[in-house]
């Protein structure tokens, strides 16, 4: 017999593409909140990163989802926003890029099946720039971090879920591969100098002269 699918009482989840600047943002929330706090059982703290379809499981099998990403709402940047139940759709309507064209077609999905979960809560940062290859977090939505976390405990709160605080200098396993983990992304990061930030630099060559041009 197929295996039956684990159920959550709530997933908490980070989303975004660590590669491009301040679309790194949940990601980076995510393993803050990983962190920050322990979670009682039930709970299940992941980095969503941009895995799309690996992500149907957490969300078909959620009771209550909290989700962190960057989302472009016109907002000022860094401000933080939340978007809970019915009003997720600008969430999903704005794409700021490929990762939320696939969680739109989760979410379409579950709903279909009937396995949507009872409540989706999305905090979304307004980012600076997400243009930047190989970028770090802009210093705005760096600093919004501490906001989502404070917004996340007590969304977390009115679900019935008590964060315990990790102790102090407590080793933390990392959500993902470690080489990923902020400090040491950023600090293994070549300047702009070692590499180029937005092409191939062996195509970043100036344009022959139209022909007949002086």
């Amino acid at each position: 017999m197929p295996a039956v699918a684990k159920k959550y009482k709530v997933v908490v989840m980070g989303v975004g593409n660590i590669l491009w600047a301040d679309e790194g943002f949940g990601v980076r929330a995510v393993d803050a909140f990983h962190r920050r706090w322990k979670v009682p059982a039930g709970v299940e703290v992941i980095d969503g990163g941009v895995l799309g379809y690996f992500l149907a499981e957490y969300i078909e099998n959620a009771e209550r989802l909290l989700v962190f990403d960057c989302c472009d709402f016109h907002g000022r940047p860094g401000e933080v926003t939340r978007f809970a139940d019915q009003s997720i759709r600008p969430w999903l309507a704005t794409k700021v890029s490929v990762h939320q064209a696939g969680l739109n077609d989760l979410f379409a999905t579950a709903m279909l099946l009937g396995r949507y979960p009872e409540h989706v809560t999305v905090l979304g940062c307004q980012p600076e720039n997400i243009e930047d290859y190989g970028g770090s977090l802009t210093p705005a939505a760096q600093a919004a971090i501490p906001k989502v976390l404070e917004a996340a405990e007590r969304e977390l709160s009115l679900w019935g879920v008590e964060l315990e605080p990790r102790g102090e200098g407590e080793k933390v396993a990392p959500l993902a591969e470690s080489c990923l983990e902020q400090d040491v992304y950023e600090q293994g990061r070549p300047t702009e100098d070692e590499a180029c930030r937005f092409a191939d630099p062996r195509f970043c060559t100036p344009q022959e002269p139209r022909r007949g041009s002086n």
